[in-house]
C-alpha cells in the first residue's frame, strides 16, 4: 500500500472513477431531483471525470514518468475544461482544491488538508449553498479525514478510507437536510457520484473495492416538485477567459438573472454555470465579462444545442470504427462515423457530436468496442437530452457493426430495426489478430514482445509467430460451432497475401461458407474476423 500518493496512483484514480460512474450513472442518474429533476446528473459527473483522465492520459503521453504535480494539475484542468452540469462543476472545483494542496505535498496529512481546501473551495464558488447536497458530503469526507490524522493516522490508506467513510455518512443524512429528497425518497444524486469517486480512491490505495454497503431506499421513479415548472428554463455553460475582477462582476449579476449559480477555477480560465430564463443574457454577462467558448445551453424538459427534433430527418446510423478502410465502407453503407485511432478511444463528447452531425429524430449507435460500453450510454443519455431518440446497440467488435449495418432499413418502425440490427451483430462472433507488445500472461499462455495473439470473442486463444498460421486457427475454432459467411478486415500492415490465403483456406476447409474481404486501412487492428 502506498505511503505517498504519486503520478501512477492518480491515473489509476481516475480510471477506477470513470469505470465507477460508468457502472453507477443510470443509477444516479435515476435518483436527481435537486436541483432539477433532470435525470443527468450521473451523466454529468461521468463526463467531467472523462475529461479530467483524459488529461492525465495525455501527460503520460507526453512524458512517460510524469512529475506528481503536473499530474494532478492535468487532473483539475482537464475536469475544469469538461465539467458538465450543476454536479460535475462542482466536482471540478472540488479537484481544483485537491491539486492545490496535493502539488506541495503527497502524504496522508496533505490528503487530508487537500479534502478540507476542496471542501471549502467549492462551497466558495457556489453562489447559495444548500446543506444535503455534494458540499455537504465533501464537507464529511474532509472532516472523517481531518480527524484520522488528528488520531495519528496520517498514512494515505487511512486517510483515504476515513474520508469515504464520512462521505458516506453524510450522504446518509442528505435526505434529513433537504425536503426535496426526503420526499422523493432518495440521497443526493451529487453526492452520491462524490462517494463513488472517494470509493475509487480507495480501491486505488488499497487494491480492494470498499463494500458499498446497503444502499439508502429510492423510490421506484421520483417524482419533481411541483415547483420545478416554474424555475428558470435553461441552463447555460460555458468556459470563460477572464480576470478576477471582471468574473466578481459577472457572478453578482448573473446570480440577479437566475440561479444554480456555481463559477469555479481561476488562473484566468473559468467554468460558468447558472440555470437563468434569459439564456442570451447570461451569455451576452460572459461576453463583457471576458471570453466565452464552449457555450452549452439547454432548455429543460425539452432539448439542448442543435435543431429541433423536428427540423432532422428520420433516422440514421452513428458508428465507431477502428481504420479508415472500415471508416469509408461505413460512410458509403450511409453511417455517420468516428474514426478510433490506435490508443486514443473516442471520448463521449465526440460520439455526441457525430450523433448532432447525423442530424436524425432517431440514431442507432454502434461503438463496436467492448471498452466503449459506458462512454457509448453516456454520450447516448445526453443526445436523448437534447431531443435525440437513440438506441445503443452494443456491439463490441467493428464486423459486428458491420453486421448490424447489413441488415439496417430505415423504413421499418424504429424499434423493429433496432432489434434486427442487435440480432444481426448478436449472431457475428468477432476475432482478432494483434502482435504482442511486451511479456504478459493471457487465457492462452504466457506471451512474449512480438509474438502473434489470435483472439475470440475478447479472450486470447492462441499464441504464436507465424501471421497465417495462427490465422487459420482462429478461423477454424469459429467455424467449428457452425456458419454461412466469414467477414475478414485486413490491415494494410498486414502480409501481402493474407487475404487471398484465408479465403483459399475457407473454401478448401469449409464447404459452402462464404467469404467477403474489406481493406481495414491505415491504423486498423492486423486483422478482424467475424463469423455469422
Amino acid at each position: 500500500m502506498p505511503q505517498a500518493l504519486d503520478s501512477a496512483v492518480v491515473r489509476s484514480w481516475c480510471t477506477l472513477a470513470l469505470e465507477a460512474l460508468g457502472r453507477e450513472r443510470e443509477e444516479i442518474d435515476a435518483i436527481n431531483v435537486y436541483p432539477v429533476a433532470d435525470g443527468d446528473t450521473g451523466t454529468n459527473l461521468y463526463l467531467t471525470v472523462e475529461s479530467a483522465a483524459q488529461a492525465v492520459e495525455a501527460v503520460f503521453a507526453a512524458i512517460e514518468t510524469p512529475e506528481f504535480a503536473d499530474t494532478v494539475r492535468a487532473m483539475a484542468h482537464g475536469a475544469l475544461i469538461g465539467a458538465r452540469g450543476n454536479s460535475g462543476t462542482i466536482l471540478s472545483q472540488l479537484l481544483r482544491g485537491m491539486s492545490e494542496v496535493l502539488a506541495e505535498g503527497r502524504d496522508g496529512h496533505h490528503l487530508a488538508t487537500a479534502l478540507r481546501r476542496a471542501s471549502g473551495s467549492a462551497r466558495e464558488a457556489v453562489a447559495h449553498p444548500v446543506e444535503g447536497t455534494i458540499l455537504s458530503v465533501a464537507a464529511g469526507a474532509a472532516g472523517a479525514a481531518g480527524d484520522a490524522c488528528a488520531a495519528g493516522d496520517e498514512d494515505v490508506v487511512a486517510v483515504a478510507r476515513a474520508a469515504y467513510a464520512g462521505a458516506r455518512a453524510a450522504l446518509e443524512a442528505t435526505p434529513a437536510q433537504l425536503a426535496v429528497l426526503e420526499r422523493a425518497g432518495v440521497v443526493d444524486a451529487g453526492g452520491r457520484g462524490l462517494v463513488t469517486m472517494l470509493g475509487a480512491l480507495v480501491e486505488t490505495v488499497t487494491g480492494e473495492a470498499p463494500a458499498r454497503g446497503p444502499r439508502a431506499p429510492r423510490a421506484a421513479a421520483p417524482v419533481p416538485e411541483p415547483c420545478a415548472d416554474a424555475g428558470p428554463a435553461y441552463e447555460v455553460i460555458y468556459l470563460l477567459e477572464a480576470d478576477d475582477t471582471a468574473v466578481a462582476r459577472l457572478r453578482d449579476r448573473l446570480d440577479a438573472l437566475g440561479d444554480s449559480l456555481v463559477v469555479v477555477g481561476g488562473d484566468g480560465l473559468w467554468n460558468v454555470h447558472v440555470h437563468v430564463d434569459d439564456a442570451g443574457a447570461a451569455v451576452e454577462a460572459g461576453v463583457e465579462a471576458g471570453r466565452p467558448h464552449r457555450i452549452r445551453i439547454t432548455h429543460f424538459g425539452t432539448s439542448g444545442t442543435g435543431a429541433a427534433p423536428e427540423e432532422r430527418a428520420g433516422r440514421a446510423v452513428v458508428a465507431v470504427l477502428p481504420g479508415e478502410g472500415l471508416a469509408r465502407l461505413c460512410a458509403e453503407a450511409g453511417a455517420t462515423t468516428v474514426l478510433a485511432r490506435p490508443g486514443e478511444p473516442p471520448a463521449s463528447g465526440e460520439l455526441v457530436d457525430a450523433i448532432r452531425r447525423a442530424h436524425a429524430r432517431e440514431v442507432v449507435l454502434l461503438p463496436n468496442d467492448a471498452a466503449l460500453r459506458h462512454t457509448a450510454a453516456a454520450a447516448a443519455e445526453q443526445a436523448r437530452a437534447e431531443g435525440v431518440r437513440v438506441a445503443l446497440v452494443p456491439t463490441r467488435a467493428a464486423v459486428q457493426g458491420i453486421a448490424a449495418l447489413a441488415v439496417h432499413e430505415p423504413e421499418r418502425r424504429f424499434d423493429e430495426d433496432v432489434v434486427a440490427m442487435t440480432a444481426a451483430a448478436g449472431a457475428t462472433r468477432y476475432g482478432e489478430l494483434a502482435v504482442a507488445e511486451h511479456q504478459s500472461f493471457t487465457s492462452a499462455g504466457v506471451c512474449q514482445a512480438g509474438d502473434v495473439l489470435g483472439l475470440i470473442d475478447g479472450d486470447v486463444a492462441v499464441i504464436g509467430q507465424d501471421v497465417a498460421t495462427i490465422a487459420e486457427t482462429v478461423l477454424d475454432r469459429m467455424l467449428s460451432a457452425g456458419g454461412e459467411l466469414v467477414t475478414l478486415v485486413v490491415a494494410d500492415d498486414a502480409p501481402a497475401e493474407l487475404a487471398a490465403h484465408l479465403e483459399a483456406h475457407v473454401r478448401e476447409t469449409h464447404l459452402a461458407v462464404d467469404t467477403v474481404t474489406y481493406p481495414g486501412g491505415p491504423g486498423a487492428p492486423l486483422l478482424l474476423i467475424g463469423v455469422e
